[in-house]
């Protein structure tokens, strides 16, 4: 394969370049992750090895074709209309895909990219706009006061909690949620979360992921999310992800399939029930389940809290026994407050490292 070449409009932190070599040596030292990404992109290899973020168990290395990364950077600046000379910040780690696409949209799309530190406040020293940048929930959160700063801004790796959509409803910045795997190069689909009306039928939930350009999508037998383009693969992509799909372009995410409990023959889906417990809830948290000698399995909900109270765990008790919404099925048998939750480099949560030493 030969080499590839930059957009004659890319810049790095407003500086142009002559030459790859120029290039290289500019983030030789200062960014090392960068350094050692763009020298693997600009190498005759016609693919890059890229870490997954290990949130589903062990951190696993795939082997993605820059062919795939230039597309996915393409459909990326085509759905929002991001051309060349659009100021990006980067402020994710480029160990993983999400901070190595928005390197290879620059590159590809000609944009002028700045760079900041990887950190839960990445805008604490910003003063300037930006057309577009990518972060995870953690970061929105602690940007909230600064957020006015980015234009378009894309979040992925968790979800947004109510409280955060509410909060995020009356900034100018436009928030995209993305739906995503290192596998699928990025993103294959987003969906918008403000300035829409939140009047309890149109919930963040509610509003369908929209695929970008050169995406089909199906389900398997288990109501599981296929996706076949390739645009960004060149076999189709099965994932353990339960969808409901309301057209060619549009899904709703409803869980993981490989996190269903199945309680005294009752199946569970752990994200709608967190979905609802958002309501009263407001810290991190997620739902799993022990073994249960009756029902096999019974819910279980983990709440990341350092009190470990019991006035805390019977607040919770209450709130919970008064939330109409739940269904019989749905109510948590036992409350665990855990003082740190697991995570992976991106921040997700690890459910079942968190699990096992709750357990431990």
């Amino acid at each position: 394969m030969k080499a590839l070449k930059y957009h004659k409009e890319f810049k790095l932190n407003g500086i142009s370049f002559d030459s790859t070599d120029d290039l290289i040596a500019y983030t030789r030292g200062k960014y090392q992750e960068i350094f050692w990404f763009i020298t693997d992109w600009f190498d005759n290899l016609d693919f890059i090895i890229v870490s997954t973020s290990g949130s589903k168990g062990r951190p696993k290395s795939v082997k993605i074709k820059k062919k795939h990364m230039v597309n996915s950077a393409l459909a990326t600046g085509e759905y929002f209309e991001l051309i060349a000379k659009t100021k990006a910040l980067l402020c994710l780690s480029t160990n993983f895909i999400a901070g190595k696409m928005m390197l290879v949209r620059a590159l590809v799309l000609g944009w002028d990219l700045d760079i900041v530190e990887t950190k839960i406040d990445p805008l604490e020293n910003i003063t300037k706009d930006y057309d577009f940048s990518a972060m995870v929930p953690l970061q929105l959160y602690h940007s909230l006061g600064k957020i006015s700063h980015i234009k378009k801004l894309i979040v992925g790796g968790g979800p947004i909690s109510k409280n955060m959509l509410n909060e995020i409803q009356t900034v100018k910045t436009e928030v995209y949620a993305t739906f995503g795997m290192t596998e699928t190069v990025s993103h294959i689909a987003v969906k918008k979360l403000n300035h829409i009306v939140l009047d309890g039928t149109n919930s963040a939930n509610e509003i369908y992921f929209n695929v970008l350009p050169g995406i089909e999508i199906l389900t398997d037998l288990n109501g599981c999310l296929v996706i076949d383009s390739t645009d960004i693969s060149d076999k189709v992509i099965v994932t353990k992800d339960l969808v409901k799909i309301y057209s060619d372009s549009q899904f709703e995410w409803l869980g993981r399939f490989d996190n269903i409990i199945n309680s005294g023959g009752v199946k569970i889906i752990p994200e709608q029930v967190e979905k609802k417990l958002q309501e009263i809830i407001f810290g991190r948290f997620f739902i799993s389940s022990m073994p249960d000698d009756i029902l096999g399995e019974k819910l279980i909900l983990l709440i990341e809290s350092s009190s470990n109270d019991s006035e805390e765990l019977g607040i919770y008790k209450d709130l919970i026994s008064k939330l109409k919404t739940l269904g019989k099925y749905e109510i948590p048998k036992e409350i665990f407050l855990v003082d740190i939750f697991q995570e992976t480099g991106t921040k997700k949560i690890q459910r079942q490292k968190t699990l096992d030493l709750l357990f431990d």
